[in-house]
């Protein structure tokens, strides 16, 4: 397992940038404006980091994620902290492993690439497939979403 990066709502991402750019000093290393989702996600490390994040395989690591939706949204709980990301050899084995373990999946990895899950004090965890997605299979496949992440 990898870790990957930590997912942080912002309402306002110029001031968020703002913040974490021009008072901490992180460095944008990536960006991602998604029309049809209505999102931008700013991916942000430490300025000692941005090599290690060119160097990454696949995902580039270790990063902050700030995860702006254009439409205002509110999140019930205000969850604005978001979720921490790991990513795994073998998402179906991960998956399984974890439910013999008593570990609710709320989100299966129904697309052979992620899985949501929550730890005992609510925080989410993402679980994402190294390399490609998997071919969908069952029991993931037509499992649904229990709770939400």
């Amino acid at each position: 397992m990898r870790y990957l990066h930590t997912m942080l709502r912002v309402r306002k991402l110029d001031a968020a940038l703002k913040f974490y750019e021009g008072a901490l000093g992180l460095k944008e290393v990536r960006r991602i404006d998604n029309d049809k989702g209505k999102f931008t996600l700013v991916f942000l490390c430490a300025p000692e980091d941005v090599e290690l994040v060119k160097q990454s395989k696949g995902r580039p690591a270790p990063t902050v994620e700030l995860t702006y939706n254009w439409d205002e949204e509110a999140y019930g709980e205000d969850r604005y902290f978001g979720h921490l990301a790991y990513e795994v050899d073998d998402i179906y084995a991960t998956c399984d492993r974890l439910m013999k373990m008593g570990i609710t999946i709320n989100r299966p990895p129904r697309d052979g690439q992620m899985a949501f899950i929550r730890s005992p004090d609510l925080h989410s965890i993402e679980l994402l497939q190294k390399g490609d997605a998997l071919p969908p299979q069952e029991p993931w496949l037509s499992m649904p979403n229990t709770g939400h992440w």
